[in-house]
């Protein structure tokens, strides 16, 4: 073989064993989500233009599951990192000893109500999701049926078997209205108004499903007149032209965190610390800004069309350390009473 062609093989194989190395040098991060699967794509990719050594492997799944498999596997943990679960999930594992605290280069920048309130906090939220009911309109006309304003609306007779709402035990958007409607009118151990509230709506549910979008989607799909859900679903939907209005009820909305946490005795901190660190950037939180009404770096989030302007004053004053400690409580009481009218897995 003349030099010539044998150095240039020798350059194209030192050229294949350097590429090999360095895909070689991925280091994987297995990222427990309960993240939407539209939103994935966009976060991980914005992600891999900052830290393209970093793969993320997601597991994704509704909130009660995640969080449900997380407890799980407390003895042997899987995940590095935690990403989109609920804030009040966070505070029920940070509660178990399961995270690793962790200032993030961006924690000044978040919004003290948006955190927990150590100096080196356990988890941070990433963006606000809140309660929004979705109303057909076409639907509820052909039936006469009026759109309601407030929480018991949804109570009148009129609305027997056409409520859809997410089953609390799988999911974050259903836990966090159960915990709202408590904080709202009282838990009593099962005999406050907020159970009484919930014995009353449970005559109207048709189906408590295990997915916090499914009831805005089955609501736009026109199978229900009235879906409860999460603005996020309910803006997504009424934006690709479902007819659906999205009613905010005026006695206060029940909301929670897409929140931000790393898992304790991970083998990849280093790793993990940078995912941290981008998901609680400027950046990271434009994007959460184009699905979010609220991120928790303020004046970030442009206004969403349909989500109104005073959106934020709606939120009631949520306790998540209430919602983690009281998280075996009351879902034992609300499967006892409601678990018949929820879907089959």
């Amino acid at each position: 073989m003349p030099v010539s062609r044998f150095a240039a093989s020798l350059a194209a194989c030192a050229l294949l064993a350097f590429a090999g190395t360095a895909a070689a040098q991925k280091t994987q991060l297995l990222v427990y989500t309960a993240l939407e699967t539209d939103q994935l794509k966009a976060y991980q990719e914005a992600f891999n233009r900052v830290e393209p050594n970093i793969e993320i492997k997601w597991v994704r799944d509704s909130t009660g599951v995640i969080t449900a498999k997380l407890l799980a596997e407390k003895s042997n943990p899987q995940a590095d990192a935690v990403m989109g679960v609920a804030a009040s999930s966070l505070a029920l594992l940070d509660q178990n000893g399961m995270l690793e605290p962790y200032a993030p280069l961006n924690l000044d920048a978040i919004m003290s109500q948006y955190r927990d309130k150590r100096k080196v906090p356990a988890w941070w939220g990433m963006d606000v999701f809140g309660a929004v009911v979705c109303f057909n309109t076409v639907e509820a006309q052909k039936r006469n049926i009026p759109k309601p304003e407030t929480w018991k609306d949804l109570l009148k007779p009129v609305y027997k078997g056409q409520v859809v709402m997410p089953n609390p035990a799988s999911s974050g958007t259903g836990y966090f209205d159960v915990v709202a409607w408590l904080q709202l009118w009282g838990d009593d151990a099962g005999k406050g108004g907020g159970w009484k509230y919930m014995d009353g709506l449970h005559e109207n549910i048709a189906q408590y499903t295990h997915s916090g979008s499914k009831p805005c989607n089955m609501a736009a799909a026109g199978e229900y007149v009235v879906g409860i859900s999460f603005e996020y679903r309910g803006y997504t939907n009424k934006m690709k032209g479902a007819p659906i209005d999205l009613v905010f009820p005026k006695e206060g909305l029940g909301w929670d965190l897409e929140a931000f946490a790393i898992h304790k005795g991970t083998k990849k901190l280093d790793a993990a610390k940078k995912l941290a660190d981008w998901a609680s950037s400027k950046d990271a939180m434009i994007l959460y800004g184009k699905n979010f009404a609220l991120t928790a770096q303020p004046g970030v989030a442009p206004k969403l069309t349909h989500i109104p302007p005073d959106y934020e004053a709606r939120l009631i004053k949520m306790d998540f350390n209430f919602a983690a400690s009281g998280r075996e409580r009351i879902l034992a009481e609300w499967n006892k009473r409601y678990n018949a009218k929820s879907e089959k897995r």
